[in-house]
């Protein structure tokens, strides 16, 4: 599963976007401002930004959306999700934020996986700090992602608490934030609950500790060779899964559901194409399952005759879908599944 996709990635970066042309129902900038490539972050000096779209009707605050891209952690960024980002500003209420996170071949391919959570981590953070200058409402957030992006975002929903100043070692599971308030350490912002968010979509979440098990970190892997990179350890590589395996399970969604009586986990939509081969609907109905076995409000919706990737910008010739045809009637459902979620908390 992972030579295809790799090779699926390589595809699509080497061939695969295409007619990228939009209808004006799928983004109409009539209908928002946009705010391009706001830095939020300098990690290691490598500077990540984000994109934020504020609708024009004038509301005085609005609820946040806040977008992890796809890609493996090695491939795209926040680009791959313009079109899907300007459709929820078209047809939603929402201020939306586009996001970019550091790929692991980025700072000479050294970057980390516990560091790209703490970029995402970080992101929410800076939004929340940041986002009432774009009419945002902070305290009404919801999260989302596709494959890698939806690993983020349920990252940051069941192990948004797991933050620590002493960042992540093989003894001490915790995530640095690439952003930090002003004056305040990550203990600080853990006491006050400042990663909580209320709302969660996860479209076909990638299962990274299964991915690894089948040998994302080999150099026959092409998603390393399409940047160029060498095939490693993503926690260097001194470390690796089997001697290991704590550190990986440590950055694995399904392995750190805490129960409702502990930690109650906001409502979440999980999304899966019923012809997704590489996160299959089976494997997302297992993790929506012991969410609900855990206590907590899921949703899960199919979508049939989709594969993997359809809220990706552009054409795909791999998979034959294109944006304008495949992604809208998953917006809509995500759309759907927030403006019920923010009813719900008060809006």
């Amino acid at each position: 599963m992972i030579r295809f996709f790799g090779l699926f990635c390589c595809l699509v970066l080497l061939f695969g976007c295409e007619d990228k042309a939009e209808l004006k129902q799928h983004n109409d900038p009539a209908k928002y401002s946009l705010a391009k490539d706001i830095l939020w972050a300098s990690p290691q000096g490598f500077d990540l930004s984000m994109d934020i779209y504020t609708p024009k009707s004038n509301k005085p605050t609005y609820p946040l959306i806040v977008m992890f891209h796809g890609g493996g952690f090695l491939l795209n960024d926040k680009s791959i999700m313009d079109q899907a980002a300007a459709y929820l500003a078209t047809n939603s209420e929402y201020v939306v934020c586009n996001v970019d996170y550091r790929l692991l071949s980025d700072n000479d391919n050294t970057t980390t996986l516990d560091e790209i959570v703490g970029d995402a981590f970080g992101a929410v953070l800076w939004v929340k700090e940041n986002i009432a200058g774009y009419r945002g409402d902070s305290g009404r957030i919801a999260v989302t992602g596709d494959s890698a992006g939806g690993h983020l975002s349920a990252m940051i929903i069941n192990l948004g608490s797991k933050i620590g100043s002493q960042g992540f070692s093989q003894d001490s599971f915790r995530f640095l934030p690439s952003y930090l308030p002003e004056g305040e350490s990550a203990e600080d912002v853990k006491a006050r609950g400042g990663m909580e968010v209320q709302a969660a979509i996860l479209s076909y979440p990638y299962d990274f500790y299964e991915g690894v098990i089948k040998g994302f970190e080999n150099a026959t892997n092409p998603l390393w060779l399409v940047n160029g990179a060498m095939g490693r350890g993503v926690f260097g590589d001194q470390f690796n899964v089997h001697d290991h395996s704590a550190m990986y399970r440590a950055v694995s969604p399904k392995d750190n559901i805490p129960s409702s009586s502990e930690r109650s986990l906001p409502p979440q939509l999980l999304i899966v194409g019923s012809e997704d081969r590489l996160v299959t609907p089976s494997s997302v109905k297992t993790y929506e399952a012991a969410l609900r076995n855990a206590g907590h409000e899921t949703h899960y919706w199919e979508y049939l005759g989709q594969s993997h990737a359809f809220l990706d910008s552009g054409s795909n010739i791999l998979t034959g879908s294109n944006f304008a045809e495949a992604a809208p009637p998953a917006l809509d459902v995500m759309i759907d599944f927030v403006d019920r979620v923010f009813r719900e908390v008060g809006n």
